[in-house]
């Protein structure tokens, strides 16, 4: 028996289409040549891209606190290596926040590190 697919197919070329808006020529329109495939694309690159923005946040934080922790006569690595050995809780994010908006908090943090 022949099986008639159109409601099938209809919805999910629309189901891509959805997702494909935005995109210009045939990456919105052809199903079979491009749009599938730049759904599929996108997918990946998304997905790959959610992990990345981790480490790209990571090297921003380490970052201010290096450029933070120059003037105060210490090395990003001496800093962190001092900060577990005086056993302080505070991650890279709070740490740079705090060399970002309230210099004065981190400079005790400094201070109390370096005695």
């Amino acid at each position: 028996m022949r099986v008639k697919r159109g409601n099938v197919a209809r919805q999910k070329k629309k189901k891509v289409f959805k997702r494909n808006k935005g995109y210009s020529g045939a990456g919105r329109k052809l199903f079979k040549a491009s749009a599938k495939v730049r759904a599929l694309k996108a997918g990946v690159k998304s997905y790959r891209d959610r992990r990345r923005k981790k480490h790209a946040f990571r090297e921003l934080w380490i970052q201010r606190l290096g450029a933070a922790l120059a003037p105060l006569g210490l090395s990003y690595s001496v800093f962190i290596g001092r900060l577990k050995k005086n056993s302080v809780k505070l991650d890279r994010k709070i740490l740079a926040e705090l060399a970002v908006a309230d210099n004065t908090a981190f400079q005790k943090i400094v201070e109390k590190i370096k005695a």
